[in-house]
């Protein structure tokens, strides 16, 4: 196995502490890695574990920050439409992150939560004022977040804080994809609720593109291994509510999985 090879990094859980593995392509077997591969060589344990076997967890959890872009994609059926000259950018907490099969929780003061499934760039290494022609330096892989967001609070209290940071609104996976053949920008995405087809779209719409995002944030903050860049959802979204369960898939990514709950 080469760090260089296609292939999906998983973090899991198989009833003790959290690991990792390497996913080869059309393979359910889980070839457990020494250490955590974002800070270590890629090297195998020698265990080998069946994908249905283990817990598939949030594949990275940010030591510092995730990232997102607002207003980062054309909407086909409104060509012509004002488009940001910069990315408009907000945080969102490390501790807004959950895994596959993780409940989205609604929080009691929000009465409109929506969806937004988005790519989400992994950093890979301690990087300032990157230029955007060395920005695939400085990137890991990709995974799927959906960037859960209660619009009734954006839109009452202008500002994004609540409706953006709340506990278990960035559910993340199912895996990191590290493939230097992957086209970013030509990949299907699709929302479902409870199986069925509710939100469609193509990262060929993005905006401000993966290296100018890399760069106009690296130039405001300085980013650590394991940040997060969401790149922005696709025109459309829709309400999720409880009891729902919400499928995110990104074509070459996966499928996302999360029911909703309100406790």
């Amino acid at each position: 196995m080469k760090s260089e090879d296609p292939m999906k990094v998983v973090r899991f859980s198989a009833g003790g502490d959290p690991k990792y593995a390497a996913l080869e392509e059309k393979s359910t077997k889980l070839v457990v890695l020494k250490g955590d591969p974002l800070f270590q060589t890629v090297e195998p344990s020698g265990e080998i574990l069946e994908l249905d076997d283990v817990r598939l967890l949030s594949p990275m959890i940010p030591r510092s920050k995730v990232l997102g872009a607002a207003f980062n994609f054309r909407n086909p059926a409104n060509p012509g439409a004002e488009e940001p000259k910069e990315p408009i950018v907000f945080m969102k907490p490390n501790t807004a992150v959950i895994g596959p099969d993780d409940p989205i929780v609604l929080p009691e003061w929000t009465n409109e939560v929506v969806f937004e499934t988005e790519v989400a760039v992994i950093i890979k290494t301690l990087c300032k004022d990157v230029k955007a022609a060395d920005a695939q330096d400085v990137i890991f892989g990709y995974t799927i977040a959906n960037d859960v967001t209660a619009r009734d609070r954006l839109l009452a209290d202008r500002t994004m804080l609540r409706a953006k940071t709340f506990d278990t609104s960035c559910p993340v996976g199912p895996w990191i994809t590290i493939d230097p053949e992957l086209d970013v920008y030509n990949l299907a995405v699709t929302t479902r609720i409870n199986g069925e087809v509710v939100h469609q779209g193509n990262t060929r719409d993005m905006i401000h593109k993966i290296p100018a995002l890399i760069e106009y944030i690296s130039h405001t903050c300085t980013l650590l291994p394991g940040d997060m860049i969401l790149v922005g959802t696709p025109a459309g979204n829709g309400e999720i509510k409880a009891g729902d369960v919400v499928e995110c898939e990104i074509e070459g990514l996966g499928v996302l999985r999360n029911q909703v709950v309100r406790r």
